[in-house]
């Protein structure tokens, strides 16, 4: 639950806008790592939060790989769940209705391996769209069966055709989840914004390893998969800091967010709203506790907005020069 007395929240305003949608404040929490709210409700206030951004949904039911497809890192985790989900019948049958008792934006994350699968589960949503749901964020990091296996996230025209094909659906909410295993974002999140997403969150985890010296096996059943984390906040913080020059979209921020700080960096370089991930794993009320942090370092700093902080980021001039 929230610590802050009612007072002190006064003080400060945390209130943001994406894409004609307001929220109370800039704290989401990232699709696979709160399940589909129920699992969290036991441990915080989940009203408290900015967004719930649910775990990933496709059109059929996933069992996801095979374990083991978790491993702890240093100072973060590689998941290899392979986007197992009750499928999207269930979703709006079930989750849904289950989310729309709580006062809190609700984001359906998509995942799909053709645009048409996208299409289908978006449409299905839409026409069983509670109250709340405000909105899609889509997982371009899937493959594309139709083209090989590629993923659509590390191919620029073809993010900016499933966007495309998506807006047409629906007036909500439109944003898309770019990955950081590609050399350059940029030309993804200009690719968003010409296909006419309303915002971009970034980054999704960053492939990565783990070896058993002793038996000499890869620790995950995929050999490969997701790493994420305080380890890669850096890397998030640059590949937001990069799309931010790129696009004028809204952007999320995610990536190794554990406290208030952290928040603040993204908002710094440009975020207008962040993610809590791999940190509810460790608490799951890390999202409450975040946002009560929020307050107390914006009145240290003598701020009462948090939109004062967005896109602040002081570059000296010699730093421009060499184009940062």
């Amino acid at each position: 639950m929230s610590t802050q007395p009612h007072s002190i929240k006064q003080e400060v305003n945390l209130s943001i806008e994406i894409g004609g949608v307001r929220f109370a404040n800039p704290i989401f929490v990232a699709s696979g790592t709160f399940g589909y709210g129920s699992e969290a409700s036991q441990f915080c206030d989940i009203s408290a939060l900015g967004a719930i951004v649910t775990k990933s949904v496709s059109w059929n039911p996933r069992p996801g790989n095979y374990p083991r497809r978790i491993v702890e890192t240093a100072s973060g985790m590689l998941n290899s769940i392979g986007l197992a989900n009750v499928g999207v019948a269930t979703f709006v049958d079930e989750k849904l209705p289950y989310l729309a008792e709580f006062d809190t934006k609700i984001i359906a994350n998509i995942a799909a391996s053709s645009i048409d699968e996208y299409c289908r589960v978006l449409e299905k949503i839409e026409n069983s769209a509670t109250h709340n749901l405000v909105g899609y964020e889509i997982n371009v990091s899937c493959p594309n069966v139709k083209d090989g296996g590629l993923s659509f996230g590390t191919n620029a025209p073809m993010v900016e055709e499933l966007t495309a094909a998506l807006r047409r659906l629906t007036k909500k909410l439109l944003i898309v989840k770019l990955t950081p295993n590609v050399t350059s974002v940029t030309p993804f999140a200009q690719a968003c914004e010409h296909a006419g997403a309303d915002a971009i969150s970034l980054i999704n985890t960053v492939v990565g390893m783990s070896v058993d010296i002793h038996t000499r096996t890869p620790r995950l059943s995929t050999v490969t998969g997701g790493l994420s984390g305080p380890a890669i906040k850096p890397i998030a913080l640059a590949k937001v800091y990069e799309a931010r020059k790129a696009t004028k979209l809204p952007i999320i921020g995610i990536g190794g967010i554990a406290n208030a700080s952290d928040a603040m960096e993204f908002f710094i370089v440009g975020a207008s709203a962040v993610q809590i991930g791999t940190m509810n794993f460790v608490h799951p009320d890390a999202g409450v506790r975040v946002c009560d942090e929020l307050i107390t370092l914006l009145l240290q700093q003598g701020q009462t907005s948090v939109k004062s902080l967005i896109g602040t980021l002081e570059v000296p001039e010699q730093m421009k020069a060499l184009g940062w």
